[in-house]
């Protein structure tokens, strides 16, 4: 079985060589979102709990054009430029789970790209 681009317009377009999305044998890749407005194609970032929303509604659309939701999901990955800023970052990514949290790590990182304080990339399942 053939890998499937996933892609969408209401995600940011990637900023480099990769795609949005990568289906294949039920399992969904997406590449790291980071705050960008897809319409507009500028960052959004006026605060962490902002940067967040705009990051899960980009996991939203790329899992929505792939034919899933939250509840597919099986594992995230939370970059952030810094640590202090998680449990603002946590209330915000609560809200786009009800029940059977994915697996999840969050690390601390140097930088992002765009100058960013937040990116996550997840792993779905049909």
């Amino acid at each position: 079985m053939e890998k499937h681009i996933v892609t969408t317009p209401q995600a940011p377009t990637p900023i480099g060589p990769y795609s949005q999305g990568v289906l294949k044998n039920r399992l969904l890749f997406i590449s790291g979102q980071i705050p960008i407005d897809p319409k507009t194609g500028q960052v959004l970032a006026p605060d962490i709990e902002a940067e967040t929303k705009q990051v899960m509604e980009n996991l939203k659309a790329i899992l929505l054009q792939a034919g899933m939701n939250f509840g597919h999901v099986m594992k995230t990955t939370i970059y952030l430029k810094d640590m202090r800023l998680f449990s603002k970052v946590n209330e915000v990514y609560g809200i786009y789970f009800e029940s059977n949290f994915p697996a999840r790590e969050t690390v601390e990182v140097s930088g992002l790209p765009r100058d960013v304080s937040i990116q996550i990339s997840v792993i779905a399942m049909e």
